[in-house]
């Protein structure tokens, strides 16, 4: 597939998982294959959350080895085959520096610190003006399918094609934060230090706050001031202008002082402590799938496979989940879109020509919640965590032309477009989709009768995805979500006539 990008009518071995109506073509006996793809993936995302440190960050996909293999039987008008390779997933993606969904809660920290700064001063307490943390985080997703068919010949021009494929799934996730700092004038110093020093200080202001709003309140509620009036009381005034405030109703202070109060609580009460991330989601599902081959002339081929949507439920297996994305033992839905593939092949001799179109039923898939709003909103208000959606069916569209230079050796390549049809509200760091054009080019070498060498050499141009997101405290934010790929392949087939 590397070599050509297009391979929906192919007649060959690689037809197990491609075409496998199409397997009767090949001659009676045993065949086998072994295939092997090294997959270099960079991931970056470029957040504009406004009080990040640096938005930019990338992910790292080195995945050496990434196997297929194929095997199958061919006697007369029936062909058994057997698959093995992954369906989903790609591998491991290594984020050096975290995920902005793991940063942005550390940002709250030294933003809600910088702005006590004049209630700290008279204290000579260096006023905080920033944060910082080591961050990382490692996602690995792979789903290996293992899938038996068979195929029958109805005529010499129609086969048709019936199998299975079982799918055990794995994801593992693992991040840490550690050696949480705050930023101040003069160093670094530990945010539970920090903490710890202005506690004397901030709690007596906590509970003053708490009783200038409450008096306040009292005496509105006994029509002794007007709500409506400016704020004259010579108790609440240095509060106000402890809080930078000049001017303000005496209804308005007491929702100001409240709300101060509030934050300072939830400032004083955040957990700083070192965080970790380790799960495993792990699950199987089972795929049906048919098959059609149609050859109306002699060169001429055309295919369609279906498979049916594969209902994949996964299950937390959680060892640490200091941020609550993961509770141990939760279910998480995972499925599989419905696929429809169609392909059309003619042989020319000289030149073989392939047009494949593969749709992917994405918007039948339950696909879970949306990451980030889950790790920002699920303690604010869990009414904002949205679902991951589609805005259209997902499509493929790929041509590959083989030049058989003499009888053993031949040279390919094809372009292949993809469109998922993706929403905004699917795209998170955690996952997300990019349309993409991928170039490829190869060859294959007939070693011998029976032996045959295939390599090939793959490089995707993704468009980069710009998604908007919602904060409780920044408002409306932008992140744009990136990839590149280059994929090398090589694999040999065998046959036993």
């Amino acid at each position: 597939f590397i070599r050509m990008m297009s391979r929906n009518a192919s007649t060959g071995i690689d037809a197990v998982y491609f075409n496998p109506a199409g397997l009767i073509k090949m001659e009676d006996g045993w065949h086998f294959a072994v295939y092997n793809q090294t997959i270099f993936q960079t991931k970056p995302v470029d957040s504009q959350f406004p009080l990040l440190n640096d938005g930019k960050y990338e992910g790292k996909v080195n995945v050496p080895v990434f196997p297929t293999a194929f095997a199958v039987y061919k006697m007369e008008n029936w062909a058994f085959s057997l698959g093995f390779g992954p369906n989903a997933g790609g591998g491991s993606a290594t984020f050096d520096r975290g995920l902005p969904s793991f940063e942005i809660p550390l940002t709250k920290l030294g933003a809600g610190l910088g702005q006590i700064a004049p209630i700290l001063a008279p204290y000579q307490i260096p006023a905080v003006t920033g944060y910082d943390a080591d961050l990382n985080f490692e996602g690995r997703s792979v789903f290996y399918g293992l899938q038996l068919g068979a195929t029958y010949k109805v005529g010499d021009f129609l086969s048709v094609f019936g199998g299975v494929r079982y799918l055990p799934s794995q994801n593992t996730y693992f991040g840490e934060i550690k050696n949480i700092e705050v930023r101040t004038t003069g160093e670094n110093i530990s945010a539970t230090t920090y903490l710890n020093t202005i506690d004397p200080i901030i709690s007596p202001t906590i509970d003053a706050l708490g009783n200038a709003a409450t008096g306040l309140q009292t005496a509105i509620d006994a029509d002794l001031l007007d709500p409506g009036a400016n704020v004259t009381n010579p108790q609440i005034l240095p509060y106000l202008a402890l809080l930078g405030v000049e001017s303000i109703t005496n209804q308005g202070a007491v929702a100001l002082l409240n709300g101060t109060k509030n934050s300072l609580e939830k400032l004083m009460d955040a957990d700083v402590s070192d965080k970790k991330v380790d799960t495993e989601q792990t699950g199987a599902g089972f795929t049906p799938m048919i098959g059609v081959n149609i050859s109306p002339a002699e060169n001429l081929n055309i295919a369609v496979k279906y498979e049916m949507q594969t209902k994949l439920e996964l299950t937390n297996n959680t060892t640490v989940d200091d941020l609550g994305l993961f509770p141990d033992g939760e279910p998480y839905r995972n499925d599989l879109p419905a696929i429809l593939g169609i392909g059309a092949g003619y042989n020319a001799g000289l030149v073989e020509a392939q047009l494949s179109y593969t749709m992917y039923f994405n918007k039948g898939v339950n696909w879970g919640a949306n990451t980030r709003d889950l790790a920002i909103w699920k303690d604010v208000d869990p009414t904002k965590i949205r679902k991951r959606e589609i805005d259209k069916n997902g499509m493929e569209l790929g041509l590959g032309l083989q030049f058989n230079v003499t009888d053993n050796f031949a040279f390919s390549l094809g372009g292949l477009y993809g469109d998922m049809g993706i929403a905004d509200s699917y795209q998170s760091d955690f996952s997300y989709s990019n349309p993409s054009v991928t170039g490829g080019a190869g060859i294959e070498w007939k070693l011998a009768d029976v032996l045959t060498l295939d390599a090939g050499f793959s490089n995707t141009f993704y468009k980069d995805q710009t998604v908007s997101f919602n904060d409780p405290d920044a408002g409306t934010y932008k992140e744009t979500l990136g990839k590149t790929t280059m994929n090398f392949a090589i694999g040999l087939s065998y046959s036993i006539f």
